[in-house]
């Protein structure tokens, strides 16, 4: 049997490791992403495919104005703004059309670690290594602090993500306590603390239709969880440290970036498909490419078709893989 999954190519113009990918929704059809990345930058791309195992796009603008590490970003769902968190105890919204910051979020006190819109894009969830979750307007004023007096982490919030059931509202959170946290968005009060880690946990990722929420971290396990009952369903084991999760918006698929390569789930027969890594052959194929260090994978999105899926590394690229459909 062939592979699943084929390298297209590679998208270079970070100076740092690519901490974090988003796609970029468009009613014109355009294709384009965004990154964030320890060069203190986000790339927006324009993408094109030529047919030949190379540069898969250009960078078309890059966004800069944070001073230190970004660690993560978000879109609006109409893809005119962007949201990007970073070690400059600050959040920033873009306006994606001229690039310029509209806002400063300032109310963090230590590296904001993760951001995500609500499906309504009305409201934005932050977490931070002061150990907190933050809820803020599109204003940029904070609404609500949840820390661990209030039912929150006892340790750096390492991820957070909205559910897209606008009629389930509900808000995951993920930390180094080992624990992921179920909030309900409307009153930030505490669904569910769903234990089954037993190292830190750097990633939560929430399915498409909103019922299942997938938790990864450094005991090279990822479980899976019902958010409506918040029950245990089962663990993969990735054999690796995980750091990035992304559920395929068409097949029933996970893929888990780790920390020695990529690891595709089929949910169904719950087994490893595809694990992408440097043994291909065209892996390191580029000659700015001096390293033959296995690098870590550290950001993942899919396309909107669930063909295409962009994954960020430690060596400062972004490589493209495509879904083998014959």
């Amino acid at each position: 049997m062939s592979d699943p999954f084929i390298l297209r190519g590679v998208l270079k113009g970070h100076n740092g490791w690519v901490t974090s990918i988003a796609l970029i929704p468009s009613e014109k059809d355009e294709k384009r992403i965004i990154s964030g990345s320890r060069d203190k930058t986000l790339i927006i791309w324009d993408l094109k495919y030529s047919g030949d195992i190379g540069d898969y796009g250009v960078p078309k603008r890059s966004l800069e104005g944070h001073s230190h590490f970004i660690q993560d970003v978000a879109i609006s769902s109409d893809g005119q703004f962007a949201l990007s968190a970073s070690w400059d105890t600050t959040l920033r919204l873009w306006n994606l059309e001229t690039g310029n910051t509209t806002k400063t979020f300032l109310g963090h006190t230590k590296d904001v670690l993760s951001v995500a819109f609500s499906a309504s894009n009305t409201r934005i969830v932050s977490g931070s290594r002061d150990k907190t979750i933050k809820l803020w307007n599109t204003l940029g004023e904070p609404k609500w602090t949840v820390d661990e007096k209030k039912d929150g982490h006892s340790s750096w919030v390492t991820s957070v993500r909205c559910s897209p059931d606008s009629n389930n509202p509900v808000v995951v959170t993920a930390g180094w306590d080992n624990v992921v946290k179920v909030f309900n968005l409307n009153t930030m009060n505490l669904d569910h603390s769903l234990i089954r880690h037993t190292g830190f946990i750097n990633v939560v990722s929430i399915s498409p239709d909103g019922s299942l929420c997938a938790s990864g971290g450094k005991d090279g396990k990822i479980n899976l969880w019902g958010l409506g009952e918040g029950k245990h369903l089962y663990e993969l084991d990735a054999q690796s440290p995980v750091y990035a999760l992304a559920f395929s918006p068409s097949r029933y698929w996970l893929v888990a970036g780790c920390e020695k390569y990529i690891q595709v789930f089929d949910l169904e027969s719950k087994k490893v498909i595809s694990t992408l890594n440097s043994d291909d052959e065209n892996f390191f194929y580029h000659p700015t490419i001096a390293t033959t260090k296995k690098p870590a994978t550290t950001a993942l999105v899919w396309s909107s078709n669930g063909n295409l899926l962009y994954a960020g590394y430690t060596d400062h690229f972004i490589r493209v893989w495509e879904v083998n459909t014959n």
